[in-house]
């Protein structure tokens, strides 16, 4: 039977050692429908119209973020675009965790109601972030340092991003700070404005990343290496902001072009590398605010090996 086998396969033109070539990598990847996963969206588009790609991406979509930090650590999926901050807290509970790259620079904004006129005006109202362990929450932190006022003095609740915009418009809250496109919805339907983005309070903010879990990449390192540079060509071009990138985010994010062209303003997807001073001062402001005071090091959360 091998031998008639192996006749076919030599009668096809084929190789053993070839077909095992030809096997593609299917990987799993997580995200949440923002702006922030835009390249994500542009390495899937780049690896189907490749055909000479060794793996197939699977995006796999969820609606609140410890849904996807589960998903991540119970090892459903390989990766996921998500909080830096996250996988640090995570790496530091002893999950193998891994950033192989940052997702975006900057990319927040604090929508505030129209009765807001600065960030002393926020004492004693109700203000929305998406996770404790998130930039978003760093952002509201430094913003309220800057102006003398305390933290305690506003009251802080954790909302999924879909949420805010109709918290907002219900007068639940009186400001909130997110990704897009949750942002740009209140801007378009008038029941919101901007009082900061994040590159007013701390310029070239790192926030989510491409992490991967370990054991993926221990066991699937061409693959890895592949995803990996796919995806800092794929930040390539979302920086472009073109045609491409807005369809491909309104048909992830189900928005419509205009608020996909609100969205992109306040992002960028250029120099995605995780550089040790990016992450050195991401870990002093997570030591200063008391979230993260035992932060693991660069060298054992960063992978920069797959370049």
């Amino acid at each position: 039977m091998r031998k008639m086998a192996l006749i076919v396969l030599l009668a096809l033109g084929l190789t053993l050692p070839t077909l095992a070539f030809a096997q593609v990598k299917t990987i799993k990847l997580a995200y949440l429908p923002i702006t922030h996963s835009i390249p994500l969206f542009i390495l899937k588009d780049d690896v189907e119209s490749n055909s000479a790609s060794k793996i197939a991406i699977e995006l796999v979509k969820y609606g609140t973020w410890p849904e996807l930090v589960d998903a991540l650590v119970s090892e459903r999926v390989d990766g996921a675009t998500m909080f830096i901050e996250f996988a640090m807290k995570a790496k530091e509970q002893g999950i193998d965790l891994k950033a192989v790259s940052l997702a975006h620079r900057d990319g927040a904004t604090m929508i505030v109601a129209k009765d807001i006129n600065g960030i002393a005006d926020l004492k004693g109202k109700t203000v929305a972030i998406p996770e404790p362990f998130s930039t978003m929450n760093i952002l509201v932190h430094l913003a309220l340092q800057k102006e003398g006022i305390a933290y305690s003095d506003l009251n802080i609740v954790v909302l999924p991003p879909p949420e805010m915009p109709v918290a907002l418009a219900e007068k639940r809250v009186s400001g909130y700070i997110v990704a897009d496109p949750f942002a740009a919805i209140s801007l378009v339907n008038g029941n919101g404005k901007i009082l900061f983005t994040a590159d007013q309070i701390w310029k070239n903010s790192v926030c989510c990343g491409l992490i991967l879990h370990n054991n993926f990449i221990k066991n699937s390192k061409a693959a890895a290496l592949e995803l990996a540079q796919g995806y800092r060509k794929a930040g390539a071009a979302a920086n472009k902001k073109d045609e491409r990138v807005y369809s491909l985010a309104s048909k992830y994010m189900t928005a419509n072009q205009e608020i996909i062209k609100i969205s992109l303003n306040t992002i960028s997807y250029d120099d995605l590398d995780l550089k040790q001073e990016d992450y050195d001062q991401l870990t002093k402001y997570l030591a200063e605010f008391n979230l993260l005071k035992d932060s693991p090091t660069y060298a054992d959360f960063v992978e920069n090996s797959l370049k």
